[in-house]
């Protein structure tokens, strides 16, 4: 097996001298193109009437199921993660479920890919977590509970992103090889039902990364939350005073 066969990085699509478009570089944007042309044609026409258009309303299903799943995950108001998660969910979604047609290679089985899809998690929880905590605060996480676990906490998140690459990466990329051997020794039948298997395999490889992002970065601005409500605990809302949650009696 060449390298041809395990990433679509080695797969020249256009090549001029010493510039070369790689399959990952060419369906990244294809996929990238079919989700904002099919974002605007959703989104041009937008009602609140009662009889929206099928479209809209599988808009809306799709964000009100991604906004349930982001408040079950972070217990936290969804629509400032929903950018990021959704897009994330709905990158990975899309380029896996356009397995569909023979010629079309996923990105999403390239290392470089899921790589980059990794380190923007990466990314976007420390933007978070000093978002919500501030630059000190959110440092101050990785020596907790003290300050021996720093090497320890800084391994775990760089593992934690190596890890989230490579699970992606690994699964698209084997269920693709599989398909692609079946086809070589049952044509008919084998390919059918596993492409309905890669579909569904695709489809929760979306989710999975998408929650693993949202696990991450709520593990980053949690604290914060639970500071709230700590104090609201302690506050009593008639009065505004110190209050003891155990007794029941303002201090």
């Amino acid at each position: 097996m060449s390298l041809k066969d395990i990433t679509p990085d080695m797969v020249t699509i256009w090549q001029w001298g010493a510039i070369s478009l790689n399959a990952t570089i060419v369906f990244t944007w294809i996929v990238m193109a079919l989700i904002i042309v099919i974002s605007w044609l959703v989104t041009r026409s937008l009602s609140v009437d009662a009889q929206a258009s099928r479209w809209q309303t599988l808009l809306e299903v799709l964000v009100g199921g991604i906004r349930n799943q982001i408040r079950e995950v972070s217990r936290q108001d969804p629509d400032r993660y929903l950018p990021f998660i959704g897009t994330l969910f709905l990158f990975i979604a899309v380029s896996n479920l356009l397995t569909l047609f023979p010629v079309y290679i996923p990105p999403t089985g390239s290392l470089s890919t899921t790589t980059a899809l990794a380190i923007c998690v990466f990314v976007a929880v420390p933007v978070y977590g000093i978002i919500d905590l501030g630059l000190l605060g959110y440092l101050k996480l990785y020596i907790q509970p003290t300050i021996f676990m720093l090497p320890f906490n800084i391994l775990g998140e760089l593992s934690r992103t190596l890890a989230l690459a490579v699970r992606l990466f690994g699964n698209i990329m084997s269920g693709t090889k599989i398909l692609a051997i079946l086809l070589a020794v049952m044509p008919f039948f084998f390919p059918i039902l596993m492409r309905a298997l890669g579909l569904l395999t695709g489809l929760i490889q979306a989710y999975i990364f998408a929650i693993l992002a949202m696990v991450y970065i709520a593990s980053a601005t949690r604290v914060r939350e639970e500071r709230e409500q700590g104090a609201q605990m302690t506050t009593s809302p008639e009065t505004n005073q110190p209050h003891d949650p155990l007794k029941g009696d303002n201090l």
